[in-house]
């Protein structure tokens, strides 16, 4: 954002660095905020904006207006090395708008921003805004690499012409000529993008696998971070194109699995121009309110956003269990192939008898159909991550990888052989549908962090619950709305917890003080008839698990949603511990 949005009329103005919600290349977009959105308001806004789109030389290119319950996104293409510009421009073009047609005081005023009252000012500005910003040779060199079908990966410092082991970079600064580029040394790599609103992770770190296994040096991107052949070369959430690029300009990787979440694609749009294949998970409620998506249509868009950067090579891999994703994807043009938990699904059927791909369950067994071949990929209740068959979710990501990496060219014999062993050790997905057992008591740790996911999760987690009692850690980042908050208690409530500790999340606060998220839970909580005395608020994460485990019997089930990178890998070393020295319920924790 170029300017602050303090008791301004948008909540957000921003670069797009790729294709995205709105276009295929790079530009801006604004978000408006506070103003019943007319038709006279959208004339006057592209107006505006085709009037310095023409004095800067821009060219042409459609503006693109998305309403929504918030009000709008107003967004259009721009030149790749003048997007500082383009938001200033978007800015200009949407402020100057309100001050003629609704007479509002917009509160700017140059030599800092483009003047809203005076056009001629204004424009005076924005030509200096884009003189300064403007590198002539970056669209050359981008249209030259396009020209041979290789990646270019941009960010404010760096720019880069290829992936992995064909990649090479350059300071933004210093960017060669067009004939200094070893054109003949730079290539892409296997590309895998994985988005979806649960299971993306697990997703990428199997994909991952089978592409180790398959022999490549393989890197990919998550929420944990970035790793090159499962070492960590950087920690966090990596799930947007800044990860992206990190792996793709590590000169030893022969392949990449990307997860690519709803945030990273609304605030840039896709790091990469082309993969061979993508894949969406699944959508559900989650982070209603932002970038103006308020519903799981919405939701689903920005998700099969991954499909711009397909080919009519490509594959985009969708869950046919997925009524919102069924619907939207049918509308796209590019290859599909479906997996679901039911292998003679209708749209499966229909998709084998075109010799498309597929994935799904037959007989208790994981049935892959691709390039005309039947594949049985072996007994699924054996496979560890499907927890003896009952983690219905993770047999739909079980499918879903299995569909990706066939359409990368792994051979099905691969793929079996990774699913028979991946989940059996903890380091394989950690963080993810993890189990312990000290004597009777049983424990899980995962990342469910919205109302289905953790449906999902205590649903697995309480068919072992016989007699004793289940036991919950509960938090939510701060950035959800408080319906959504609630709904995330309304599905705990559902599960009859006997404790619920409700936590704060370190690192996704986001704008709440300490404790407003817990007591939004624990008044949804108390509504859906959880006792008072059985919910506990200890706002540290680490605290929460540890006062869960001294609240423990033999026979209880804890689980615990794990969020923040830090407290997860306390959680697991702390459980690994206590599993390695025979604790039980029974005897007091060691001191921390």
């Amino acid at each position: 954002m170029s300017i602050s949005s303090v008791s301004l009329p948008f909540d957000d103005s921003r670069r797009l660095t790729g294709s995205n919600l709105y276009f295929d290349g790079a530009g801006a977009v604004l978000e408006t905020v506070g103003v019943a959105i007319d038709d006279a308001l959208l004339d006057g806004w592209r107006a505006r904006v085709e009037l310095a789109r023409r004095a800067l030389g821009w060219g042409d290119t459609p503006l693109v207006v998305r309403r929504h319950a918030g009000g709008a996104a107003l967004a259009f293409e721009a030149p790749i090395d003048q997007l500082f510009s383009a938001t200033e421009v978007n800015e200009w073009a949407w402020l100057a708008t309100l001050a003629v047609v609704l007479a509002m005081d917009v509160g700017l005023h140059a030599p800092g921003h483009p003047a809203a009252w005076d056009e001629a000012s204004a424009l005076h500005t924005l030509r200096a805004f884009a003189a300064a910003e403007r590198q002539p040779e970056m669209p050359l060199l981008v249209q030259a690499a396009e020209a041979r079908g290789l990646t270019v990966l941009i960010d404010d410092e760096v720019f880069s012409i290829g992936e992995g082991t064909g990649v090479r970079s350059w300071p933004r600064k210093e960017l060669p000529a067009i004939d200094a580029v070893p054109w003949t040394a730079l290539h892409d790599i296997p590309v895998a993008l994985v988005t979806g609103s649960n299971g993306k992770t697990t997703t990428v770190r199997l994909l991952a696998a089978m592409a180790q296994a398959h022999g490549w040096r393989t890197g990919y991107s998550c929420t944990d971070g970035v790793f090159v052949d499962g070492r960590a070369i950087d920690s966090g959430d990596f799930s947007g194109p800044a990860g992206a690029r990190e792996v793709l300009r590590q000169a030893q990787v022969e392949a990449a699995v990307l997860e690519t979440a709803r945030g990273g694609i609304l605030r840039r749009g896709l790091a990469v121009q082309r993969a061979n294949v993508a894949v969406v998970t699944n959508v559900s409620d989650d982070h209603f309110g932002e970038y103006g998506i308020h519903d799981l249509d919405g939701l689903a868009a920005v998700k099969l956003t991954v499909a711009r950067v397909l080919g009519a090579d490509g594959l985009l891999v969708v869950n046919a269990d997925d009524v919102v994703l069924v619907r939207q994807a049918a509308a796209l043009s590019v290859p599909l192939g479906w997996f679901a938990l039911d292998d003679a699904h209708p749209l499966l059927r229909a998709r084998r008898e075109q010799d498309g791909s597929t994935c799904g369950v037959r007989d208790g067994h994981l049935h892959l159909f691709h390039q005309g071949v039947d594949h049985d990929l072996g007994v699924v209740a054996q496979m560890p991550l499907s927890f003896a068959g009952s983690a219905s979710y993770n047999i739909a990501n079980i499918a879903a990888a299995s569909l990706v990496a066939a359409a990368l060219g792994i051979p099905a014999e691969i793929i079996a052989s990774v699913l028979a062993r991946f989940g059996s050790a903890h380091a394989d997905n950690p963080g993810r549908l993890q189990h312990w057992r000290f004597g009777a008591l049983q424990v899980f740790v995962d990342y469910a962090h919205n109302p289905e996911g953790l449906r999902g999760l205590l649903g697995v987690a309480t068919t072992s619950l016989g007699h004793g009692r289940l036991g919950l850690v509960l938090g939510q980042a701060g950035n959800r709305e408080n319906a959504d908050i609630r709904e995330l208690a309304t599905v705990a409530a559902g599960f009859h917890p006997q404790r619920v500790v409700l936590k704060d999340i370190e690192g996704f606060m986001r704008g709440r003080v300490a404790g407003e998220v817990a007591g939004i839970l624990r008044d949804a909580l108390v509504q859906n008839a959880v006792p008072m005395e059985a919910i506990v608020e200890c706002l540290d994460e680490i605290d929460a698990v540890r006062g869960l485990l001294g609240w423990a019997h033999d026979g209880d089930v804890l689980v615990l949603p794990t969020h923040g990178v830090q407290a997860r890998q306390a959680v697991v070393e702390l459980l690994d511990g206590l599993q390695a020295t025979g604790w039980s319920a029974s005897v007091l924790l060691p001191e921390s």
